[in-house]
Parts: C-alpha cells; sequence; structure tokens
C-alpha cells in the first residue's frame, strides 16, 4: 500500500510545491498571503506563561528537511486520505475533510499542537492515548474504517507531518491557538429550523440529502454529512454541540471574498446548534467500540449513545 513515488528523493522541491497547492477533497489550499504568521508560545503549566513566538511553517520549507519526502507524503495523506488508503477508510472522508487548511487554522482542529498534545489520559477512552492511537481512533470513527498498522510507513509519515508542524517547540510549551471554539450548550436545539438553515447554507456543497459531492473521478469534493459513507456513530462530529461549534466557526464556506474560504460567524449560537443536531441525527452507520466509551463516566450531554 506505499503510493510513495519511488524516484521522490530526486523531486522533493517540485513536489513539495504542487503538495503545497492542497489538492484535496473539502481542504483548503495554503495561504497566498506571505507574510509570517504568528502565535504567541506559552507554557503547559497552570501559568501558561508567555515566552515566545511560533511562526506558522510555509509548506515550501519542507523540502529543506531531511525527511522531506516523509513530510510531504503524510500531507499527502491527510488530504487524500480515502484516495491514497481505500482499504482503512471506509466513509467518503479525507482527514482535511474535517481538519482546516491542512491543519493550520484557528478553531478549525489545528494540528499544530498534536505532536506535544499527547500522550494524555483522553475521557473517552479513559486512559491515556498516545497520538497513534488517536490517529486511529479517527480512521475507525471519523473514516468509519480500519487503523493503520502503527510502524506502517503510511502512520510515520502521518507522525512526521505533524512533527514538522510543530517546528520543534519544546514539550513543555504549547502555541496559543484554539482548536475550536464554543457554543452555548444550554440551547435546546429546533430539528425543524436545522433542516432549514441545512437547506439555505449547507445543501449547495454537501447535497440535499447529506451525500456530499464528488469529481468525475469518484474522488471527494464536499464530504456526507450523513448515510452510509459519512463518519459514524462514533465520531466526535456526530455530536450535536460539538458539531455546532465547528460549524459555527468555519462554516457556510462560500462567505469569504477574500483569503481562505470558512471561519464561519455567519450563523448565531442557536443556528449552529439547530442545523448541527439536524444532520447529526440523522441515519449514519454504527460504531460496536462505542459500547466501551466513556468508562470512567463524565459522558457528554451530546453523546448519540
Amino acid at each position: 500500500m506505499n503510493n510513495l513515488p519511488k524516484n521522490l528523493s530526486t523531486i522533493t522541491v517540485l513536489t513539495a510545491a504542487m503538495v503545497a497547492i492542497g489538492i484535496s477533497g473539502c481542504s483548503q489550499p495554503e495561504p497566498t498571503d506571505r507574510n509570517p504568521v504568528e502565535y504567541k508560545l506559552v507554557t503547559t503549566d497552570d501559568a501558561n506563561k508567555d515566552i515566545g513566538s511560533y511562526v506558522l511553517p510555509q509548506d515550501t520549507s519542507i523540502a529543506d528537511e531531511p525527511n522531506a519526502d516523509q513530510i510531504i507524503y503524510g500531507k499527502r495523506l491527510l488530504n487524500e486520505t480515502k484516495r491514497l488508503l481505500p482499504d482503512n477508510v471506509g466513509a467518503q472522508m479525507n482527514c482535511n475533510s474535517c481538519h482546516i487548511a491542512q491543519g493550520k487554522i484557528p478553531l478549525g482542529d489545528p494540528y499544530i499542537n498534536s505532536h506535544n498534545f499527547y500522550p494524555r489520559v483522553m475521557p473517552r477512552a479513559g486512559k491515556e492515548v498516545d497520538l497513534t492511537m488517536r490517529i486511529n481512533g479517527c480512521f475507525q470513527r471519523s473514516m468509519n474504517g480500519k487503523p493503520l498498522k502503527p510502524e506502517s510507513e503510511e502512520m510515520l509519515s502521518i507522525l512526521a507531518y505533524m512533527e514538522w508542524l510543530a517546528q520543534n517547540t519544546p514539550k513543555n510549551q504549547k502555541v496559543n491557538i484554539d482548536n475550536a471554539g464554543k457554543v452555548d450548550e444550554s440551547l435546546i436545539p429546533d430539528p425543524v429550523h436545522g433542516e432549514k438553515i441545512y437547506q439555505a447554507q449547507c445543501a449547495t456543497c454537501h447535497g440535499d440529502n447529506g451525500e456530499g459531492i464528488k469529481d468525475s473521478r469518484g474522488d471527494i469534493v464536499f464530504p456526507p454529512l450523513w448515510g452510509d459513507e459519512s463518519f459514524n456513530i462514533g465520531a466526535g462530529m456526530a455530536r450535536t454541540y460539538k458539531a455546532a461549534a465547528f460549524v459555527k466557526y468555519n462554516m457556510p464556506m462560500g462567505i469569504q471574498t477574500k483569503g481562505l474560504w470558512g471561519h464561519g460567524n455567519v450563523l448565531s449560537d442557536q443556528d449552529a446548534v439547530d442545523v448541527a443536531h439536524f444532520f447529526t441525527h440523522q441515519p449514519r452507520p454504527d460504531f460496536a467500540g462505542k459500547v466501551n466509551d466513556w468508562p470512567n463516566g463524565k459522558k457528554p450531554k451530546d453523546a448519540r449513545y
């Protein structure tokens, strides 16, 4: 299952430039503004002390890395997951269907801190989870598929991309960037109103029946939000308030007149909760492993099971 060209080391620079375009279903290209994007670096202790800056790397700089081929392959796998790993992805989804702009955008589930965030105890698993386990959890839930072998070239390449994106940030530090926004979880969902919001704001890209859109080759353009080809019931995106936060701060994508698409803030909290409840409660694949979730309690109120 090795889709990495054997002669990639001789074309690293060219490939890096091509991959930077971001050829992928429902994942944005690189920003065209070449001014450095900086975020604060803070300590991971309770003080959260400001200790410097993190500069978001341009993908053209991957060519300077000693493992450039591996990093590039990792980025391709995140962008073209379904096409490159059909045996591991059951849904019509790519990793970057939910990780906006190659995992580099605040509130769009960025990968920037992923390398340093794990291992850690996760409530849903009820145990310590490392980054490999977390990625495989996504393959089994969001992708409704099968895990990668931890020692496989594919997994090691995905990990290499995330490590590169961390830019040698020390383990006791983190980039001060929000992974997700917040919505008012006291709001009561109105799925009838949510369906109206869906048809007005979402159906153009995700289909009248949540089926998504594919190109003429059958590759994903916009992922399905329900049905047999969507994420399963065990995915975080199948939860009303978690999905609502993603929707509010990243969708609908057609609203931008400059820069990257998305960035949300078109819908109110109530609209986002309503439309999220509508599409998360549509039929979707089951997840057998759900019986093992939240073994220590504290199950979120919007969990579907």
